[in-house]
């Protein structure tokens, strides 16, 4: 992404050469801060790569939990959606169980009676 940007690459500042005027740089002090600059540039494009990697593996992860995150979302909605049948088949067997006891004890009642 950013190595669009960068417009020289550590090679690049090795190789350079300047010309030499009478009264010039010292070449020894432009070759030792060059070559602090090529260390640097090293530095960062090493860290650049990093980032984007780790940046790829978090959009990664990320996508991954966004996709967990729906599936538990469903499994809530669907588990809601049974539950309330469940409710709902629990109070007809509670029903039913009162309704069997009304009518067993009027049977018996009705035994008694005769």
């Amino acid at each position: 992404m950013y190595q669009n940007k960068i417009t020289l690459t550590p090679q690049e500042i090795f190789e350079k050469e300047f010309k030499i005027d009478t009264r010039g740089y010292r070449l020894k002090e432009v070759d030792q801060f060059l070559d602090v600059v090529i260390g640097d540039y090293e530095q960062f494009l090493n860290i650049i790569n990093d980032l984007e990697k780790e940046k790829a593996d978090l959009l990664t992860e990320n996508m991954n939990l966004k996709q967990e995150l729906r599936n538990t979302k469903l499994d809530v909605e669907a588990q809601k959606s049974n539950e309330s049948n469940d409710f709902s088949n629990v109070d007809i067997i509670r029903r039913l169980s009162q309704l069997e006891k009304i009518v067993y004890s009027m049977k018996k009642e009705e035994e008694n009676n005769n």
